[in-house]
């Protein structure tokens, strides 16, 4: 019996799991070996999956001779600062929505939720109108705007469900003791919902890093993001696959890096969080 346990795991979990796995990865590595081939072996025919010699080229010309590094850190800018706008705005949100019952709560919390169904294409034309009569188009404050608009909804339902896992006795028992409700929120609530935080900036960071529309919209030459610069390597008639890759594997690594030092932190805020609101 337990042959047969540990073979019907094997071929029904661990064998599909894996396979689901090679094939979500095998994109990413395509594309790292792509990034390291030399010029020559680009075009050739018939393909050859591993370089004869690998070689950092691509990186060094895309570092050296492209606007490629400013717009990194571009990202890196307008990526904080969505996440501290998107907090900044969410934690009030979800703790209102989470402690308070007015008139209109639940129709305002679908709201929020009802958004993010929405192409963000039919977002982005009246926010570039916005944007342009208040002249923060090409600029780092109206993309962090922007990316924040498309991030914040989501933010505050999750942060509202996490505020919900948070008995309100401590709210009371704080007041009691003398403290305003800002202090009992900076001072007892927020420790405890810490994960949660983190998680809602982790996600607002990464949305905002990967984000293309509203940055290629909402920016130009003076604050351009990295997903933006890699469509210039795109031409009409030839594709410069070598910086291309190499871009590419330079925008995952931030990303991923951020994810392996949290990813418990982040896997138990959206765990915790996974309660009615």
């Amino acid at each position: 019996m337990r042959g047969r346990s540990a073979s019907a795991r094997l071929f029904q979990i661990e064998l599909p799991a894996l396979l689901i796995v090679l094939f979500a990865l095998a994109p990413y590595v395509w594309m790292i070996l792509t990034s390291i081939k030399p010029q020559a072996e680009l075009a050739e025919w018939p393909v050859r999956y591993w370089p004869r010699a690998a070689t950092l080229d691509h990186y060094r010309e895309l570092l050296s001779r492209t606007s490629f590094a400013g717009n990194l850190l571009n990202s890196l800018i307008i990526a904080c600062g969505a996440a501290l706008v998107g907090l900044a705005v969410s934690i009030p949100a979800g703790y209102a929505f989470s402690r308070f019952r007015f008139r209109g709560r639940r129709p305002l919390m679908t709201g929020f939720l009802v958004i993010n169904m929405f192409p963000i294409v039919l977002l982005i034309i009246p926010l570039f109108v916005l944007m342009r009569r208040f002249g923060l188009i090409d600029t780092y404050l109206g993309v962090v705007i922007g990316h924040s608009t498309f991030s914040i909804p989501f933010a505050i339902w999750m942060l509202t469900s996490y505020f919900s896992t948070i008995p309100k006795d401590l709210d009371e028992a704080a007041t009691i003791d003398g403290a305003s409700r800002y202090e009992a929120i900076r001072h007892v609530i927020l420790p405890l919902v810490a994960p949660g935080v983190v998680t809602a900036g982790i996600y607002i960071f990464i949305t905002s890093w990967n984000e293309y529309l509203f940055a290629m919209m909402l920016s130009g030459q003076n604050v351009r993001t990295v997903t933006v610069a890699l469509q210039l390597f795109i031409g009409e008639f030839t594709i410069q696959w070598g910086l291309l890759t190499a871009g590419g594997v330079l925008i995952a690594i931030p990303v991923t890096i951020l994810f392996l030092f949290v990813q418990r932190r982040l896997v138990g805020g959206l765990t915790a969080g996974a309660v009615k609101s």
